[in-house]
């Protein structure tokens, strides 16, 4: 309460009483809460959550945006990052290799099991799952065992799949434990995505990541089809290489990252609003996130899509469809997927300079004109072009279509 002093111009404040706070009462900004009032001798008390809206607040995806510029990492700054994007590098490696490798060997997981195309088309199935699981632990996996779970669950997850495929055992066993295979995928892709992402210079860094990626995937169709084709060994004795290597990223995933425990997890994610409930179901289903997440979902389950069927039902469709040898065939995809970790590497510098839209869009013209010449085109114009080409070297293949095109027309 005001006194006025005497005739001076200061003004003289009872004592105001602070009653005891206690240390269980939430005193972090609520923006529902009023004001503490200052007109009596004591402060409004404060009303206590309950532990659970308490706990909430850590146990929910954090915003994107809360980083401040002082907090972004770089790929060599904490000395521990330069350890575990390498750690990063070689599970994507493994990620790559195990999804190039559904198409090298499918021609011979439907003569193994007697198989028809719709029955071994489920292995592609399988993955899908897996990813699914993993968008629906991921949050939890991170708030109750950090990153420090992600490198142990992710690479786990490979090894037990990895260790019952070499088994070879009954087909629906198989479809099972590629599920297993694709949830270590899902837990992975998006952590490390995530982090990496949120770097400085993460387009660059994140070209290289999936480049490793595209490595993976262009290993395991060209080892795994020389093993079956010229070495005459059967189709599963490529997982046992795949065993060694997901060892490997068990042991140095979880060294790279056992210091990133849930704690600090959440001490550097800290809930950044009152919103209650899970930040998933906010960011799915509440305007204006939910239009970017779902917008972003779609293009994604296009992309990723069409590139894992295209890699994987190539060596099919060339054996089938082109009548090329087992070896020249499971060599397509080796091209597919070099081309993809060339281009990964490449356009991760070309992309922050051109910007994401004009790249998407130069893309999206660019890639369907030359798949379409790959899979429209009569197997006969393709033969003879290549003799044309042959001949007329250095001509282009193009031009030498449209001669066979013409040869044709006048037959």
């Amino acid at each position: 309460m005001e006194r006025r002093n005497a005739g001076a111009s200061t003004a003289i404040m009872d004592p105001i009483e602070l009653g005891p706070v206690d240390p269980q009462q939430e005193v972090l900004g609520d923006l529902h809460k009023p004001a503490p009032s200052i007109t009596g001798h004591s402060l409004t008390s404060i009303r206590s959550h309950s532990s659970a809206n308490v706990a909430d607040r850590n146990e929910t995806l954090p915003s994107p945006t809360t980083a401040s510029p002082d907090a972004i990492e770089l790929w060599n700054k904490p000395a521990i990052n330069i350890y575990r994007i390498s750690a990063t590098f070689w599970s994507f490696l493994i990620m790559g290799a195990n999804d190039a490798t559904y198409g090298a060997v499918i021609p011979y997981l439907e003569e193994y099991y007697n198989l028809t195309y719709v029955v071994v088309s489920l292995i592609f199935l399988s993955p899908f799952v897996g990813y699914n699981l993993a968008a629906i632990l991921n949050n939890t996996v991170h708030m109750r065992l950090g990153q420090r779970g992600v490198a142990f669950l992710g690479p786990l997850c490979h090894l037990i799949a990895y260790v019952v495929i070499c088994l070879h055992p009954p087909y629906p066993v198989l479809v099972v434990v590629f599920i297993l295979a694709g949830l270590g995928n899902g837990f992975e892709d998006s952590a490390w995505n995530a982090w990496i992402g949120a770097m400085a210079n993460a387009n660059e860094v994140l070209g290289f990541l999936h480049a490793f990626y595209g490595l993976g995937a262009t290993i395991a169709p060209l080892v795994a089809t020389t093993l079956i084709t010229k070495g005459g060994l059967p189709w599963y004795t490529w997982y046992y290489i795949m065993v060694g290597a997901a060892i490997i990223e068990l042991a140095t995933s979880l060294h790279a990252f056992w210091g990133a425990t849930a704690k600090v997890f959440r001490d550097a994610h800290p809930r950044t609003s009152d919103e209650s409930g899970s930040r998933l179901k906010e960011a799915m289903g509440k305007l204006p996130a939910a239009r970017v997440t779902w917008l972003c979902a779609l293009f994604l389950l296009g992309y990723v899509g069409i590139e894992v069927a295209l890699g994987g039902w190539i060596v099919e469709f060339m054996i089938r469809v082109r009548h090329g040898a087992a070896f020249a065939s499971g060599m397509t995809a080796t091209g597919f997927w070099l081309g993809i970790t060339v281009g990964r590497v490449v356009l991760g510098f070309v992309t922050p300079r051109i910007g994401e839209k004009l790249a998407i869009a130069n893309d999206k013209v660019f890639l369907p004109s030359k798949a379409l010449k790959t899979l429209v085109l009569p197997t006969e114009w393709c033969h003879t072009a290549r003799r044309l080409r042959r001949r007329e070297s250095p001509g282009s293949y193009g031009g030498c279509l449209r001669k066979t095109k013409n040869l044709y027309a006048d037959a």
